[in-house]
């Protein structure tokens, strides 16, 4: 067996490591002393991946938006009855999740855990796909399009995603549209779930008080039992995306009390993964940390004059075919927040960021980082995320420490340009 012990210094944490014939990563991190147990089994597919050439085939195939979030759904019934039931008997909690570039189905348990693993394995790799359950099926998604439909926070946020990209599918819901899944069939799901769901594209990630090689020995005997053939390298095609922003603003008028701002900062260079994306995600979080977060000048500026609350956010997202920076939330005056946040900007670029603050971002960053891994969920779906982007979660301490300010300060005068930023404004009606 091709096993593996990876460790990491910095955290104190250790994960057993093991690729199957059949391609599958499989990954165990012991967790000594908690009484929870938690798996993920996760495919690298998710709501972007809308293009793509049939492997061993050679035909290109494109399909409906939303179907690998359609797909999640109908992988929790089965012939013989619900999924969710199955689990609940075992005494486990199940849940799955679609995002743009991975779908992950999980469950947590304090008893059962052979069992709840065996019914994980098991359930996601059996598709069962009728005429009349995917009939059913758009009834469900529908009601979920329209909730969001009407939801401030979602729709500022697809909304100004729709004004950053011109082309690209991560401006599309995730979910998909009310047109786009009437035209999903169990053909075109049978043909995403053999294209994405084949082993050696998916990972299965196990952590608690548990003895890893028992565990890799399970996985590896269910998957032993299922026969899979080689496949070939899935080829992803996306539109060509132009580096300037789509439109530079976009309003909405719904049925809230308080107004929304949300504002965008297009990534022009994508195309790469691993250390260097990993690299250009953390001098992103830096500063966003230092200009944005609760701690910072420009913050509580905002807060004491009204102009936001505790929920204001900045996050970075990025693969390696797009990437931006979202700030924003609620807000009394959407117009006096935008200008105190470009006149900050402004600044910035002028006199350049401060120092301290960059350091104490920094500090604050590692700190959060370590304390997650006290989460299983945290160390579970974090780790297969950064596995999935060719790097590993185990090289984020190292290189938030040994990044230089030098490169933070290049990033900010790259990425925080007025001419690759977008607003999304939601007005109360």
């Amino acid at each position: 067996m091709n096993r593996q012990v990876i460790s990491n210094a910095w955290l104190g944490e250790q994960v057993y490591y093991e690729m199957l014939p059949s391609g599958l990563s499989v990954f165990v991190m012991p967790k000594p002393g908690f009484s929870k147990q938690y798996a993920t089994f996760s495919t690298h597919y998710g709501s972007i991946d809308n293009k793509f050439r049939l492997p061993g085939t050679g035909e290109l195939a494109e399909v409906p938006d939303g179907i690998a979030h359609f797909l999640e759904h109908k992988l929790f019934e089965e012939e013989s009855g619900n999924i969710f039931d199955k689990f609940a008997a075992l005494g486990a909690n199940t849940n799955a999740f679609t995002s743009w570039n991975t779908t992950s189905y999980l469950f947590s348990s304090t008893e059962n855990f052979a069992a709840n693993l065996e019914l994980l394995l098991d359930f996601v790799q059996h598709p069962y796909f009728t005429e009349e359950n995917v009939a059913k099926e758009k009834g469900i998604i529908e009601q979920e399009i329209r909730m969001y439909q009407d939801n401030p926070h979602w729709r500022g946020f697809f909304n100004l995603l729709g004004a950053l990209f011109h082309s690209h599918p991560v401006k599309i819901d995730i979910a998909g549209t009310m047109e786009s899944i009437s035209r999903i069939t169990p053909e075109t799901l049978l043909q995403c779930y053999r294209t994405f769901y084949h082993p050696s594209n998916m990972a299965v990630f196990i952590t608690g008080d548990l003895d890893p090689e028992k565990i890799l020995e399970q996985v590896a005997s269910n998957l032993a039992k299922k026969n899979y053939s080689p496949q070939a390298p899935i080829e992803h095609f996306y539109p060509p995306e132009p580096p300037q922003v789509f439109r530079p603003k976009v309003e909405q008028a719904l049925a809230v009390s308080r107004a929304s701002l949300y504002i965008g900062f297009k990534d022009a260079e994508t195309g790469f993964g691993g250390r260097a994306l990993l690299e250009k995600e953390i001098a992103t979080e830096i500063l966003l940390e230092a200009v944005f977060g609760k701690g910072s000048e420009l913050y509580n500026r905002l807060y004491e004059a009204g102009l936001v609350d505790e929920n204001f956010n900045a996050e970075y997202m990025a693969d390696l075919s797009y990437g931006a920076s979202v700030i924003g939330g609620e807000t009394r005056d959407p117009e006096k927040l935008f200008e105190e946040i470009v006149k900050e900007l402004a600044l910035l670029r002028q006199n350049g960021l401060n120092e301290k603050a960059l350091e104490r971002s920094r500090k604050k960053l590692l700190g959060g980082f370590i304390k997650g891994f006290n989460s299983l969920e945290f160390s579970a779906n974090n780790f297969l995320t950064y596995h999935f982007l060719g790097s590993s979660i185990f090289a984020y301490p190292e290189a938030l420490q040994q990044i230089s300010l030098d490169a933070v300060q290049k990033r900010f005068a790259e990425h925080f340009q007025p001419e690759k930023m977008a607003q999304s404004r939601i007005n109360p009606r």
